[in-house]
């Protein structure tokens, strides 16, 4: 998808008009709806109303519009990110983090991170936690945060903690008292929504090999790339799907939450290189142990024990 149409597409929806959009964006409109409808027919779709006024979104134009934003935000991420990489000769230190994995504390981490170590420039990188062994190996990242662990000779794994994993219903479900737990056997009549869709293995692995172990055999799964996604489909009551408790806040307020019996955790992995006694890692794993004291966490054995 071209990246110059992308950008068209985003300002025609936001300014619900060819005419204010091609002033904007300081061309014809004739050129800008010939864009527009090409993106039409690449995708397949009909993304504009064009009889409206102002003009507005089809459903698929909609998810579009979020889509193309995403990709355009991380472009200009992309794009400020090595440019403060290329030009900043303070040591660095590349956390990679896999999307929404992570939400409670993170921001925590890295205001404590930067606190106790001003002197290192500390730069976040969205990648799942396959993408995250491969940046490892190839120098791409320093350390990363993620929801699986992958084995692999030259990383090592450290379990942070174990987070509760909870079940997200459709508005409307009837579950019984919103403070007893479920079966998971309750969640199988619903169509299962699992994320990411890839690359494997994945959180949505584990899931799926979750109910296989409890012997509950799933009547339909459907895949998605991320967790927002997952749970704005849970409120549409398109079916349920099981998240971290971190990520709760995330959803809409009608989505319906419950526990799960027997109790289900997922792990927070911090993956390293091998014999890594950088400065930038240090200053990682101290950031963690001051932060579970304050917290109350126990505080991982690993901590202070690198190779």
């Amino acid at each position: 998808m071209d990246i110059r149409r992308l950008r068209y597409f985003v300002t025609v929806a936001g300014e619900r008009s060819f005419t204010k959009a091609a002033e904007k964006l300081n061309i014809a409109q004739p050129p800008l709806s010939r864009r527009i409808q090409e993106i039409e027919e690449e995708v397949g779709a009909q993304l504009i109303e064009r009889k409206s006024r102002p003009l507005r979104l089809t459903p698929d134009g909609r998810l579009f519009y979020e889509q193309a934003l995403q990709v355009l935000e991380r472009l200009d991420q992309m794009s400020s990110t090595m440019q403060r990489f290329v030009g900043n000769v303070r040591p660095r230190f590349v956390l990679g983090l896999i999307p929404s994995g992570f939400h409670d504390r993170l921001p925590q981490v890295i205001q404590r991170y930067r606190m106790i170590a001003p002197e290192i420039d500390l730069s976040l990188i969205e990648m799942n936690s396959m993408e995250q062994v491969e940046a490892l190996k190839d120098g791409r990242i320093d350390a990363g945060l993620g929801r699986v662990r992958i084995e692999d000779d030259g990383i090592r794994r450290e379990l942070l903690r174990e987070e509760p994993v909870l079940a997200a219903f459709p508005p409307g479900s009837m579950l019984g008292p919103p403070d007893q737990p479920i079966d998971l056997s309750q969640i199988s009549p619903y169509p299962v929504i699992l994320y990411p869709r890839g690359p494997r293995p994945s959180y949505a692995d584990a899931i799926v090999s979750m109910f296989r172990d409890y012997g509950i055999h799933l009547t339909r799964t459907i895949e998605v790339t991320e967790l927002q996604t997952a749970l704005i489909m849970v409120a549409a009551g398109e079916g349920a799907c099981l998240i971290p408790t971190s990520a709760r806040r995330l959803a809409h307020p009608e989505v319906l939450f419950r526990s799960i019996r027997p109790q289900v955790m997922s792990p927070i992995v911090l993956s390293h290189r091998i014999g890594d006694n950088s400065q930038g890692l240090k200053m990682l794993f101290q950031t963690f142990t001051t932060l579970y004291q304050e917290w109350g966490y126990p505080t991982p054995g690993f901590i202070g024990q690198q190779d």
